[in-house]
């Protein structure tokens, strides 16, 4: 029964920032990689940033720069830290969780950036 649980979404101004968190219900270590995906309304998701257990990382060209993905093996948790929100950042964020079979994602949680 795997879970991954997402918090930190909210209203924030243009040039703030969030920090998003993913707590998974069992060992992250176990999956090939996390990761964030955001899908805004009437788009298609997309991937925001992904890490592996070696710290591989890697961003969409459009967050590169102001976003930082992380990860906690001993609380289980991935963050996402983003910085200089822009607009155009405003979606509801998925954690993702990549197996050898299957992905597994969590409920997401809404990032609105407006003035």
């Amino acid at each position: 029964q795997v879970q991954l649980v997402e918090s930190g979404g909210g209203l924030v101004q243009p040039e703030g920032s969030l920090r998003l968190s993913c707590a998974a219900s069992v060992t992250i270590f176990n999956f090939n990689a996390m990761g964030w995906y955001r899908q805004a309304p009437g788009k298609q998701r997309e991937l925001v940033a992904t890490i592996t257990n070696g710290d591989s990382t890697n961003y969409a060209d459009s967050v590169k720069g102001r976003f930082t993905i992380s990860r906690d093996n001993a609380k289980n948790t991935v963050y996402l830290q983003m910085n200089n929100l822009k607009p155009e950042d405003t979606a509801v964020y998925y954690c993702n969780a990549r197996g050898y079979v299957r992905d597994y994602w969590g409920k997401g949680t809404l990032v609105t950036v407006s003035s």
